[in-house]
């Protein structure tokens, strides 16, 4: 569902603000305002029917989304609270319905609450694009989309820390030692191709060539990789070493995305990381599907539709960037 071509931003975000209004207060319907509004111009009205269509459409999502973003959420609903002469329920409950659609189209223009402050934090990110970086010692870093890094060259030394994301690192030896820190571990770089992957309670690192050092906490004992090899950390412990194709594995540098019987829902996870908004799966059965392929990430909804075409699942678009899958 995108936007009618007639209907302006404004208009629909003035659409929006209405129709939370008239959502917590319902006799707003038959106030002058609300009604001066709506006649002001045809597109108002056509707007306002897409605010709707949009609200009825967001309900599910919006929900996911405020569960994803918890914390987040949670902190502006804590701003939001103010003396109303409602009961305090009623008013929490109208909050947020209102603080999740909010969420859901903020997210759906490509604002992540639970990435913003980390960028604020990092001297490198990348959007939706594949970003190289040339650091001082000459060292090139490689950055997938949605990732962000620290970096800091001091008393003989030089760390990188992995705030979000991905990065392939090809290090410049100069005598120093290189230290890339990421979900509570690092890694301790002996050699010179290599990717490190944020996970959600820890870190992976897939060797291309040469040896780095991993260990689950600074520090603390490590586990070697040389060419080919891949381990992951979580919550401070190392998993088994794999044994990888890591020109496969790493074919996102090139702009693919390669997978051998992958569940679906791994695949819209890194797709969505190229695409300017988010994308939802919302049927827990269908993400676990198993696909294989590869798939440009220039491309990310023609991807989804030759995957719905296989699998049978379809999509919904909602104001060009907030793309249901069910």
């Amino acid at each position: 569902m995108s936007r009618p071509p007639s209907i302006t931003e404004a208009q629909l975000q003035a659409a929006l603000h209405w129709l939370s209004r008239i959502n917590e207060q319902p006799a707003q319907a038959e106030g002058a305002a609300f009604k001066r509004w709506l006649l002001a111009d045809p597109g108002h009205r056509d707007a306002y029917a897409q605010a709707q269509s949009l609200w009825r459409s967001s309900a599910a999502p919006a929900l996911r989304l405020a569960e994803e973003e918890g914390d987040s959420l949670q902190r502006y609903l804590d701003a939001m609270r103010r003396p109303v002469k409602r009961p305090w329920r009623q008013r929490a409950a109208a909050l947020a319905m209102a603080a999740c659609l909010v969420l859901a189209v903020g997210i759906a223009g490509g604002w992540h609450p639970g990435h913003w402050l980390l960028d604020a934090q990092a001297d490198y990110s990348s959007a939706q694009t594949i970003r190289q970086i040339s650091l001082a010692d000459r060292s090139q870093v490689t950055l997938d989309a949605g990732s962000a890094i620290t970096v800091e060259f001091a008393q003989g030394e030089r760390r990188v820390r992995l705030l979000h994301g991905a990065a392939f690192f090809q290090i410049t030896h100069n005598g120093s030692p290189f230290r890339v820190e990421a979900g509570g571990g690092e890694v301790r770089v002996m050699g010179t191709r290599f990717e490190v992957r944020a996970l959600d309670d820890g870190a992976q690192v897939t060797v291309s060539s040469g040896r780095v050092a991993v260990s689950p906490a600074p520090g603390g004992s490590a586990q070697e990789l040389t060419a080919d090899q891949q381990l992951s950390y979580r919550k401070g412990q190392l998993d088994t070493v794999q044994r990888v194709d890591s020109d496969n594995r790493l074919a996102w540098r090139q702009g693919w995305l390669n997978y051998y019987q992958a569940p679906l829902g791994q695949v819209v996870e890194d797709l969505a990381r190229y695409y300017p908004g988010r994308i939802l799966l919302l049927d827990d059965t269908l993400a676990q599907r198993t696909v294989s392929g590869s798939f440009p990430v220039a491309e990310p909804m023609q991807a989804l539709d030759s995957l719905g075409q296989v699998l049978g699942f379809s999509r919904q678009t909602l104001l060009g960037r907030l793309t249901l899958i069910r």
